[in-house]
């Protein structure tokens, strides 16, 4: 097998996945579309700016082009715009490693996503979803117990909120739905019982009827240390997460992720790429919060730092059908992920901050989200601008050395919780 891959995206995630495809020895080429300014740095990978992530004909004829044979579209807006589909359609020659169009609804659509769950099932919080807004204010007026609010649509990672108080759910809902704070994505809206416990993320790579996890990761979701402040795309991560026992993982696999993939392939929509499902781990079991389609991001700089196999070759047996064939092997070791952010964010911030990166220690990888390269200077081009992700025997010497590896960073303005894995590690 000889890869010439077209990676999709710019975040953390796509120079993660650039990283570790390039490790393989199947891989010949990685071309990614933008990338980022540590993309552009990784072996066998070239950045491309000259054609646009959401022009898919564009894509297509680059593809064809460069003789790319495999497609890895890397954040959810692709997926949920059907680039799967697309290339499908247009160059059925190369394979991808993404779900399609219909698939992606399971991350496109909070609604569509919660009825699926309850047709077929699948342990998850009550809920109810609206289009009208004086029928989901009637909703929540009807409920006792603290709820969640959530846009259905896109909103970036931030379109879920935790009200406090009723006044607190009443305000939220107004912003979403006539104030449109997220847009379209807040057409509709799910509104759900507030779950207690402890949340988890498990990546599952799937071929479309079988799967095989990555090592249960737990995000650090809001800004400030404490879990304090407003909610972010993720502020770290670490991996494997203590909580989830080898008994809690097979109740998940029985009672979520094997009806899940089955509950697909039976509605005609099977499922192919890499399932991210997120998880409360209550008093009364495993439940759903939610599913993504894709990778998650900073899930994935600590998941794959412990991956062993070549992904390349996972990939491979997903789009072939053939992952129950395939054996994956994972590293007895701990990882911990560590986001550096601008200032301001998740608010507004500056872009084009010029960034020095000093020495980065044995052990130690950097993940380039919001970061460009501009005439050979560095500089930041997003929120979350790049990872420190560090493993180690304990995840105590990891989360050590993955601060020790956003030492190594500098620029105005950089923000970084200084409590991430704390929860597990006072266990």
């Amino acid at each position: 097998m000889d890869f010439r891959i077209l990676l999709v995206g710019n975040g953390g995630r796509e120079h993660t996945l650039a990283w570790k495809l390039a490790q393989s020895s199947f891989v010949s080429q990685i071309f990614t579309v933008p990338g980022n300014g540590g993309t552009a740095a990784v072996e066998k990978v070239s950045n491309i700016s000259s054609v646009s992530a959401d022009d898919f004909p564009a894509l297509v004829k680059f593809a064809k082009e460069k003789e790319v044979n495999f497609l890895v579209p890397g954040p959810e807006a692709p997926l949920v715009a059907g680039i799967t589909d697309f290339f499908a359609q247009h160059a059925p020659e190369i394979q991808c490693f993404g779900p399609s169009l219909a698939a992606a609804r399971m991350e496109g659509s909070k609604t569509f996503s919660k009825d699926f769950m309850k047709r077929h099932n699948i342990p998850t919080a009550a809920f109810g979803n609206f289009s009208d807004y004086d029928k989901a204010k009637a909703y929540l007026d009807s409920v006792s117990h603290p709820v969640v609010i959530k846009a259905s649509g896109l909103a970036a990672g931030k379109g879920v909120i935790l009200p406090a108080t009723k006044e607190e759910a009443e305000s939220a809902l107004k912003h979403i739905m006539l104030d449109k704070e997220f847009g379209a994505a807040g057409d509709e809206v799910v509104i759900e019982e507030f779950l207690e416990g402890d949340e988890i993320s498990i990546l599952s790579l799937c071929d479309g009827k079988s799967f095989k996890s990555l090592p249960v990761a737990q995000d650090h979701k809001q800004i400030f240390d404490g879990d304090k402040g407003p909610n972010t795309g993720g502020m770290g991560t670490y991996a494997p997460a203590p909580v989830a026992t080898k008994e809690v993982l097979e109740e998940i696999d029985r009672t979520v992720l094997a009806p899940t993939l089955k509950g697909m392939a039976e509605e005609g929509f099977p499922f192919i790429g890499c399932l991210f499902t997120g998880f409360m781990l209550t008093s009364s079991g495993p439940k759903v919060l939610e599913y993504n389609v894709r990778f998650g991001d900073p899930e994935t700089q600590s998941c794959l730092a412990l991956l062993e196999s070549d992904l390349a070759g996972l990939m491979h047996a997903c789009t072939s059908g053939n992952l129950s064939s395939v054996d994956i092997s994972i590293s007895s070791k701990s990882a911990a992920t560590v986001v550096v952010a601008a200032g301001g964010y998740p608010g507004s911030y500056k872009k084009g901050t010029e960034m020095k990166i000093g020495d980065v220690p044995k052990g130690v990888v950097l993940f380039h989200a919001g970061t460009a390269l501009t005439e050979d200077v560095l500089k930041t081009s997003g929120g979350r601008v790049i990872a420190s992700t560090a493993t180690d025997s304990t995840l105590e010497e990891a989360v050590q050395k993955a601060y020790k590896g956003v030492d190594a960073i500098k620029f105005d303005g950089m923000q970084f919780r200084k409590d991430i894995a704390a929860r597990a590690l006072k266990t």
